[in-house]
């Protein structure tokens, strides 16, 4: 694969991406699904969204597996 070719692929996951995070802000339950962690203190808040980090690695490994078997 040539330099030129990889640049145009990584462009276009890199726009898809934007594209993703642009969209994920609009998507009221992502990030506040159940067994998603959130702890909040008096001077200290930590959230660590478990259950949609999950999530999206499963439809992600799900996409990859699917394109590579086409």
């Amino acid at each position: 694969m040539g330099l030129a070719k990889t640049f145009v692929i990584l462009g276009i996951v890199l726009i898809a991406l934007g594209g993703i995070v642009h969209i994920a802000g609009k998507i009221p339950w992502l990030g506040r699904l159940p067994g998603d962690i959130a702890i909040k203190r008096e001077n200290f808040s930590f959230y660590f969204p478990l259950t949609t980090c999950l999530l999206l690695s499963a439809l992600l490994s799900l996409v990859l597996f699917l394109w590579r078997h086409r």
